[in-house]
């Protein structure tokens, strides 16, 4: 028996609770681990507030919040290649099993082995964060040298973004609140606060023949007031809002299996993709970790430790 934090309904933070559950056994092609650390992402409470119930795994109330962490394997399940009980593993809950918890099952082909070198708190930031960053940047295709406006860069997935596109030889520009600009800036980005005035013109005066790729990770009218900056509407890619081809840009193309997290992995430990973690909690305080991503005032990347 283990503490999980999850919710009970559809609903606001107010459905999200701890209960006690006992391990669950990881079915075919799962494994079962020992939750060191969980990532933190927008996607959680958009699953709790019944936006995306599809990625719930089908899985009766109530229901343990989180999709990405890194730990040990309890267990594993029929089919399961390539790992072994004691493996230190970070990965996706696709199957709806939830990491704010003690104990969880991976889904086996979307988890990897944790390289030696590499922390488990890094590993964890890796499977949501660290691919989405390499698959944005990998689909956009853009040379050294080229603009790339990111929007919303002062997030987890934002800052992550902009570091490996920097490393890439990219010029980053980047939107975002006043209380992201130091962690943006510390990075090498040119910074616009989108509080302080008119961002479309900023972005004009930094940038005056547009630019070669934008990457959204806002959506809604702000994806709409950016996405005119692009020379190319093809080169205007949102992670969240789906609704961007009709401005004639894509979605993002996801690659979510275990060699994409093993490159994400590499390229963290040769420093080129490297998540700035700036909050840690205890699974006793899922409640504020979750909150400050919700409303927007996470600076980076937060996580959760339960071990």
């Amino acid at each position: 028996m283990g503490q999980a934090w999850g919710f009970g309904r559809y609903g606001g933070p107010e459905v999200q609770e701890f209960f006690d559950r006992p391990d669950p056994a990881p079915g075919r092609g799962e494994v079962l681990i020992r939750v060191d650390v969980a990532g933190v992402n927008p996607l959680d409470h958009m699953l709790r507030s019944g936006l995306v119930p599809g990625l719930d795994g089908g899985r009766p109330f109530p229901i343990v919040l989180g999709m990405e962490a890194a730990g040990t394997v309890l267990a594993r399940g029929e089919d399961v290649d390539g790992l072994e009980v004691g493996d230190a593993v970070f990965g996706f809950a696709l199957t709806g099993g939830g990491t704010y918890a003690e104990t969880t099952v991976l889904s086996a082909p979307n988890t990897a082995r944790i390289p030696a070198g590499l922390s488990v708190t890094v590993a964890a930031t890796l499977p949501v964060t660290g691919t989405t960053a390499v698959d944005v940047l990998d689909q956009l295709g853009l040379p050294a040298g080229a603009t790339v406006l990111v929007n919303g860069v002062g997030g987890g997935v934002g800052l992550v973004v902009a570091r490996l596109a920097i490393g890439r030889e990219l010029r980053v520009i980047g939107t975002g609140s006043t209380a992201k600009r130091e962690q943006a800036e510390a990075i090498g980005v040119r910074f616009i606060d989108y509080t302080a005035g008119d961002v479309v013109a900023a972005a004009r005066q930094l940038v005056p023949e547009g630019f070669d790729g934008i990457v959204d990770l806002v959506g809604g009218a702000s994806l709409r007031t950016v996405a005119p900056l692009a020379r190319d509407p093809r080169n205007v890619i949102a992670v969240g809002d789906m609704s961007v081809p009709d401005l004639g840009g894509r979605f993002i193309e996801r690659r979510l299996d275990r060699e994409s997290l093993e490159r994400s992995a590499r390229l963290a430990l040769d420093g080129v993709l490297a998540p700035v973690i700036t909050a840690v909690h205890p699974l006793s305080d899922a409640l504020a970790a979750l909150a400050s991503v919700e409303n927007g005032h996470a600076a980076g990347k937060v996580v959760i430790k339960v071990a």
